[in-house]
């Protein structure tokens, strides 16, 4: 690109608080600032077209954090959490049956009784109007992709995309430049593997000491079904086939409103096998005869998916730095067995907004607020994710059989008793150093998509709405093509091929040679490929403007 002394200068805007993202964390962090000080100026970037556009969640949702935050919503007519959970089912699967495991089995924390099944962008859309209506400026469509710094290395800011940069990587004639949007402090609540948290890790070593995060990969359809398969306010989950025993991952099904079904299935991202091809074991795992019937007669009516943080209690990096802190799945408050993470969301945005608004109120601006760090683990957040730190390890260590049932021991002594007899376990190695090499594998052959209960990817992607302007710089950048080719390909049997829940990786034959494509407009943002790329290869920043996928309900 032309070298920056030649850009124009940018605009700034100044404000108190900068946050990026809107999702849960973010736009609680600005509700909670303006509710104790309605004078300071708050602004939220969000690099959707709208505000949950980019949002996809289960997403069966505890509403502990929008109790603290909105404590009358529930007197409101047009608040989003119209189905209240009624039932709640656990299944294992073997390949030809299921074995229901009975509730009381269960400890007290999976009991779903008093939460919510709901769009999670349908939430954040509503929690946007509530913080507009106290004053909050929201800009949506604009992707923040720079951190910006003062002399003394404090984060002082962001700054946002340039517009109309061609594929070249040269300013087009529509280029505009962006914007710098300056604050006394700046939360960042972009998701699981957000560009400029991982940015902000490495720079100020946030992750030193904590094991690494972990992810799972979840996709999910929203189907209409037929109002004799509907039961309003069903919780189902199950975990076993179509993975194998030493595979982790497991599924859902909620049943929402409006004859609606939400079906989802993760797989965790420390698999092994580089044949492995998650999209196509979550289109096998609804032709289970325990599943399929749900569907039967049907209409699927979305798709989408995004990585999932599963690290938990041991794994969230230091949340402060100077100048700002993470918050929400930036910092991977997932409760992995709950199968929740936006109840802890919300409360970490309310945290840093109260740290921040009393330093703020104290004269000072760009410094470390280490509060927030000191005190989220004797907290609400702290103590949820701690009850179930092993369960993740266990499973990861025992397979599904065995640490499953390990996992949930565990949970039983720490509710009962307040201790584990594993102490706090550890994750060993990140996801993509998992992988193995394709000799000591075999391929794993898949049924072909029958265009009714099973699909393939490009068709299910055409229904993320998802669009990218096809002359600019490509959002997934490969660092070194030949060690893509050298290892990725020749080593690994092209995992990025499989992985990908919307096909933007192919290997082809061009000129007698095997050459990597990329399709970017496919992306759907799961940042799944920068997370297992077994070289960490590929590093995922956002592309122009509002572009990636328009999720309505999801």
């Amino acid at each position: 690109m032309t070298d920056a002394m030649e850009l124009p200068e940018r605009e700034a805007m100044e404000f108190d608080v900068v946050i990026v993202g809107a999702g849960p964390a973010g736009l609680a962090a600005a509700i909670r600032l303006k509710q104790i000080n309605p004078e300071l100026a708050v602004v939220v970037l969000e690099k959707g077209s709208e505000v949950g556009a980019h949002i996809l969640s289960g997403a069966v949702v505890d509403p502990i954090g929008v109790d603290r935050l909105l404590p009358g919503w529930r007197e409101e007519a047009d608040h989003p959490f119209k189905t209240k959970v009624t039932d709640d089912h656990f299944l294992f699967l073997g390949p030809a049956g299921s074995l229901r495991l009975p509730n009381i089995l269960m400890p007290k924390l999976m009991n779903n009784h008093g939460n919510y099944i709901v769009s999670l962008g349908n939430v954040c859309r509503w929690l946007a109007t509530k913080a507009e209506e106290l004053g909050v400026e929201i800009y949506p469509g604009f992707a923040a992709t720079e951190v910006l710094y003062n002399d003394e290395g404090a984060v002082i800011g962001v700054a946002t995309g340039d517009m109309g940069i061609e594929k070249n990587g040269e300013p087009g004639p529509a280029y505009t430049r962006g914007m710098a949007l300056l604050g006394k402090y700046v939360l960042i609540g972009e998701g699981v593997r957000g560009s400029l948290a991982k940015q902000l890790m490495a720079k100020f070593n946030l992750s030193e000491g904590r094991e690494p995060q972990k992810f799972g990969i979840g996709m999910k359809e929203l189907w209409q079904v037929k109002p004799e398969k509907h039961k309003q306010g069903l919780v189902q989950h199950s975990f076993g086939w179509p993975l194998n025993m030493s595979t982790g991952g497991g599924s859902f099904l909620y049943h929402l409103e409006d004859n609606t079904v939400a079906v989802g299935f993760v797989v965790h991202l420390n698999y092994k096998n580089p044949y492995l091809y998650p999209f196509e074991e979550f289109q096998r795992f609804k032709t289970h005869p325990a599943i399929r019937d749900v569907f039967e007669g049907g209409k699927r009516i979305s798709y989408g998916a995004r990585a999932i943080t599963e690290g938990g209690y041991q794994s969230v990096p230091k949340l402060t730095f100077p100048g700002g802190a993470l918050i929400g799945c930036s910092a991977g408050f997932v409760n992995v067995p709950r199968i929740k993470g936006s109840h802890n969301a919300v409360l970490s945005g309310m945290l840093a907004a109260e740290k921040l608004a009393n330093a703020i109120a104290a004269g000072r601006a760009n410094d470390e607020v280490v509060e927030i760090e000191n005190e989220w683990r004797s907290g609400d957040i702290g103590k949820d994710l701690r009850r179930v730190r092993n369960v993740k390890p266990l499973w990861s260590k025992f397979g599904t059989a065995v640490g499953v049932a390990l996992g949930g021991l565990d949970m039983w002594t720490n509710q009962l008793f307040g201790f584990s007899f594993f102490g706090t376990m550890k994750h060993g190695k990140p996801d993509y150093a998992c992988l193995e090499p394709a000799a000591n594998h075999k391929k794993i052959d898949y049924p072909k998509p029958d265009g009714v209960l099973t699909f393939d990817r490009l068709s299910s992607v055409f229904l993320s709405n998802t669009n990218h302007e096809e002359d600019q710089p490509v959002h997934l950048q490969v660092k070194d093509m030949e060690l893509q080719k050298r290892s990725e390909h020749a080593i690994f049997a092209g995992p990025s091929t499989r992985y990908c829940p919307a096909g933007v990786y192919e290997w082809v034959e061009k000129d007698g040679r095997e050459t990597y494509v990329i399709n970017g407009q496919n992306c759907v943002h799961c940042k799944t490929c920068d997370i297992k790329d077994p070289n960490q290869n590929i590093n995922w920043v956002p592309p122009q403007g509002g572009e990636g996928p328009v999720y309505p309900n999801m």
